[in-house]
């Protein structure tokens, strides 16, 4: 069996950055729902049942300045943004494959 030895001090552990990172009550759901393709902010609202159009605009914010998401302005009539997931973002989602599959 293996043992996970943590220093005391948490700026030592890795995996604490990036669950500060993607930890909130909307983020893993924002997260999971941009694996599956691009998100439209209206489209994210109605998946979301009980969030809040300003929680749900800090989420993505934080996600963004993470580099997890990025931004891209759709010119197309009506004129709209998408979030996607960046590189980085895609790098991160074996973490979430990894969780489901030893939830599930």
């Amino acid at each position: 069996m293996t043992t996970l030895h943590l220093k005391e001090n948490s700026e030592h552990c890795p995996a604490e950055g990036i669950l500060k990172i993607i930890s909130g009550k909307w983020k893993p759901q924002i997260f999971r729902l941009a694996i599956q393709g691009p998100l439209r902010f209206n489209s994210l609202l109605r998946q979301l049942p009980g969030s809040s159009k300003q929680s749900v605009a800090v989420a993505l914010r934080e996600l963004e300045e993470a580099g997890l998401l990025t931004k891209t302005v759709v010119k197309e009539k009506p004129l709209h943004i998408e979030y996607h997931l960046s590189e980085k973002g895609e790098q991160v989602t074996h973490i979430f494959v990894s969780l489901q599959r030893f939830i599930g």
